[in-house]
């Protein structure tokens, strides 16, 4: 008889276990996915300002200009271009040796084309040259040179 009570104590037992361990799979630990989901929420809301910000040109001032109308397309050449020779079409930044083959697939299409130079006021006449160089080498017939408006005295 004892040896019946003790296969008889064994198989609850068993049977016990596998139930605890079936329960404990079913059940999903989120406390992981909440601490990854909190990272990448703080990373998003760190960086989404720094990609939303232009390229710094400061631009020279003049006295009479006239508003910009139409399709635009803009090259931006910022003060860092001394040292690095990148310019930015639109916000896209592109060295300047290859300016010229993407300006021509740009305004391939376009039957005015034109170009408007956002040049920053402390470069060089020699930099502003260069870009307006491989301006023209792309087929490009008018170069707008973009300024701000003087203040009024």
């Amino acid at each position: 008889m004892p040896k019946v009570h003790a296969a008889a104590g064994h198989a609850p037992g068993r049977a016990g276990r596998s139930r605890r361990v079936a329960s404990s799979l079913a059940e999903i630990n989120v406390v992981p996915l909440v601490d990854v989901m909190l990272v990448l929420l703080i990373i998003f809301m760190v960086t989404a300002p720094l990609l939303q910000r232009g390229i710094d040109v400061n631009l020279p001032t003049a006295v009479r200009a006239t508003a910009i109308q139409g399709e635009r397309v803009f090259i931006n050449v910022p003060a860092t271009f001394r040292k690095d020779r990148i310019v930015y079409l639109a916000d896209e930044p592109i060295r300047l040796a290859i300016l010229r083959e993407r300006l021509r697939q740009k305004v391939e299409n376009q039957t005015d084309k034109q170009v408007y130079l956002r040049v920053d006021r402390g470069l060089q006449i020699q930099d502003q040259m260069d870009v307006m160089d491989q301006i023209s080498a792309a087929g490009i017939d008018k170069i707008g040179l973009v300024t701000k408006m003087a203040e009024e005295k």
